[in-house]
Order: structure tokens, then C-alpha cells, then sequence
């Protein structure tokens, strides 16, 4: 995967997770492309937003992409490594690529997508790891809900 092409994608990933940081949200985002680039979907984390804690980015921009016949020509950019769930998902459907921002503050199922043939690009991207560190450290309780662990 080209990584300047990979760098425009977590871009909109960022902005993303900036909006649902803005909403007083958990500033996760992401979004999924055509590897020609063209967007397909994007959204952010919404669990706190919607009351709902299965909007997590991957599944807001996955659901703003739309229905496709096959996702295998599919990238998903994403500012965090994607947690068992969004994983799933990107197993599931056979989404063939996955641009990830950071992995640092939570190490989710990138590896295992990668195991099982989805070409993965982690980024180590200073600024997802910024906005997403500075809320860990803000919202103890509210990130531990998020990643399913007890304070």
C-alpha cells in the first residue's frame, strides 16, 4: 500500500475523530475508500452521542459506504488500532486493506487481520496518538467503557 496515499486517507480519519472529539465523544474515526481513493464512507466513534455502543467509527463509516458486492478492493483507515469487534467486521466482509493511525494506546486486531490477508499499514501517527492519549487521560472511566475493560 503507497503510504502517501495511506496518509490522505487517515486524513479524513483524523477529521473524523475530531468531530466526534468536538461532540464530547470519544475521538475515534475513520473511513473507507476504493484503493483508486475514492471515499466511500467515513464516520466516528458515536457510542456516547447515540446512547448506542455499537457505533464505533469502523461501523459508522462502514455504514456510510453503503451495500457493495464485494469490499476486497476496500481500504478502511482508522486512527486506532480496530478493537475484536470492528475487526470482525473487516474480516467479515473481506475489506482488503486497513490503514491504521496508532496502536500505541490500544493494540486491537490489526495483527490478526494481517494473519488472515488484509494488507495492513500502521502508521504510528503522532497526532492520533495526541488527541486519543489526552482523552484516555481526561475520561479514564469513559475510555475503559469503550475498550470493554473495568477501571
Amino acid at each position: 500500500m503507497d503510504r502517501e496515499r495511506a496518509r490522505g486517507f487517515l486524513a479524513v480519519a483524523l477529521e473524523e475523530a475530531r468531530a466526534g472529539l468536538d461532540e464530547g465523544g470519544i475521538p475515534i474515526g475513520a473511513a473507507m475508500f476504493h484503493r483508486d481513493g475514492t471515499l466511500l464512507g467515513r464516520g466516528h466513534n458515536r457510542r456516547v452521542q447515540d446512547g448506542d455502543p455499537s457505533v464505533h467509527a469502523e461501523t459508522a463509516a462502514f455504514r456510510d459506504a453503503g451495500r457493495r458486492r464485494d469490499y476486497s478492493d476496500c481500504v478502511m483507515a482508522t486512527t486506532l488500532s480496530p478493537c475484536w469487534y470492528c475487526g470482525g467486521l473487516v474480516r467479515q466482509f473481506g475489506i482488503g486493506g486497513l490503514v491504521v493511525g496508532e496502536s500505541k494506546t490500544f493494540t486491537g486486531s490489526h495483527d490478526w487481520l494481517a494473519e488472515h490477508g488484509v494488507e495492513v499499514l500502521v502508521l504510528d501517527d503522532a497526532e492520533c496518538a495526541a488527541i486519543l492519549g489526552a482523552f484516555v487521560a481526561d475520561h479514564p472511566a469513559l475510555w475503559h467503557e469503550d475498550i470493554g475493560v473495568e477501571n
